[in-house]
């Protein structure tokens, strides 16, 4: 048995289940913020791809996957990252995945090897718990950086001891950050590139929420972008993980992809044939449409910006309200304990919201998601209006 096993914390929707178990919820419409699960209607030419090729399931698929969609993955990543031809090569650095929560998980178990005795990964506090999982299912110890309102919700990296660098061998970045919003810019990347260059330590970039922003003028940075501008056009010691599940509204779909430093890939292409998880055909097939169309993509993203306005209009003048600069969550500053706010909530409104401190850890007696909450605005529209106003008749009547 995987000693790791034991390690691992009960997953946040499992606590906040055992948060809420015997209340009875207000006789109210549920509505539901605390999963990050789209809820906008999948496009139809996306639907219409999967459906006309079905029959290739009669067919396995390579892990490789076809080389339409590792090309039109690579064009994707050119145009959006302003990245040169001749640096990414589809065959070499992009690698498709069955969604990036598998690929972060897997890729831990590839990277961390027994180079060190006592392996860390790096990763920030709060956190996408598949990254501590991966850790320690790894063999490595996870070092947690606390990202707060005082650093702008930013790792800082300068805040490492040296003997913490130098037992490293993976570092998960998040940008946009899940859950504070938080978008890392080129000079946090360099600081983080020119690290890895002296403690030989794989950057592993989570940018599943880098589509949807608010400021369209503003794409938030990656790291092949940061990387090429730096002069490190082989993208050595760096991978990035894109997903359409909030791109595109098909989180069902189990689409993403891995890219970046080409020996890294290799490594990780073949972890994954014995691993056995290649994307079924007619899934490559509605990907590389999703992958080749941005209208979807802009109307997406004024969705959510509708929705941001709104949403913060009603409730700023009971609970300060600061959209992120991408990302579909709100990371707002709770008068006091954010299970029991969360608690009174879903039984007052019928609302789910996740307690911050279910999704980070406590260091040195502080926990940077205590008197947090993470607001998915997942839902349409006038669900989270209606959400919205129930929340501030619940902050007036309690607080």
């Amino acid at each position: 048995m995987n000693s790791g096993l034991k390690n691992l914390h009960a997953y946040p929707f499992e606590r906040f289940a055992k948060l809420i178990e015997g209340t009875t919820p207000a006789d109210k419409s549920a509505i539901s913020l605390a999963i990050g699960e789209p809820k906008h209607p999948t496009p139809d030419f996306i639907l219409e791809t999967l459906k006309s090729n079905l029959s290739d399931i009669a067919i396995y698929p390579t892990t490789r996957g076809l080389d339409e969609l590792r090309n039109s993955i690579a064009n994707w990543l050119r145009q959006r990252f302003n990245l040169s031809q001749a640096s990414l090569d589809a065959d070499k650095n992009v690698l498709p995945v069955t969604g990036t929560r598998e690929a972060l998980f897997a890729i831990a178990q590839t990277i961390i090897g027994e180079q060190s005795k006592d392996p860390i990964v790096i990763l920030p506090n709060p956190f996408y718990q598949i990254y501590e999982g991966a850790a320690l299912l790894a063999g490595a110890e996870p070092y947690y950086l606390n990202c707060t309102e005082e650093n702008k919700f930013i790792p800082d990296f300068s805040s490492v001891p040296e003997h913490i660098w130098q037992r490293c061998q993976l570092i998960y970045l998040c940008s946009p950050g899940n859950p504070t919003g938080a978008v890392v810019n080129q000079d946090h990347v360099k600081q983080l590139l020119e690290l890895a260059e002296k403690y030989d330590f794989v950057i592993a970039s989570d940018e599943c929420y880098s589509e949807i922003y608010i400021n369209e003028e503003e794409p938030p940075v990656g790291l092949l972008e940061c990387a090429s501008n730096l002069g490190n056009s082989e993208y050595e010691r760096c991978l990035v993980f894109h997903s359409l599940s909030k791109r595109s509204n098909v989180p069902g779909l189990r689409s993403g992809f891995v890219a970046g430093d080409s020996e890294l890939i290799a490594s990780f292409l073949k972890y994954r044939t014995y691993h056995g998880c290649a994307m079924p055909l007619h899934v490559q097939k509605a990907s590389i449409a999703a992958w080749s169309d941005e209208g979807h993509v802009k109307e997406n993203r004024d969705k959510y910006r509708e929705k941001f306005s709104r949403f913060c209009d009603i409730l700023n003048p009971v609970l300060k309200m600061t959209p992120p600069s991408a990302s579909f969550y709100l990371w707002p500053k709770l008068p006091d304990s954010d299970t029991d706010f969360a608690r009174k909530l879903y039984t007052s409104e019928n609302i789910k919201v996740l307690p911050g401190s279910f999704l980070s850890r406590d260091t040195n007696d502080v926990n940077p998601g205590e008197n947090r909450i993470r607001i998915a605005l997942v839902a349409e529209v006038e669900e989270c209006v209606e959400a919205a106003n129930r929340i501030k008749q619940f902050i007036e009547s309690n607080y």
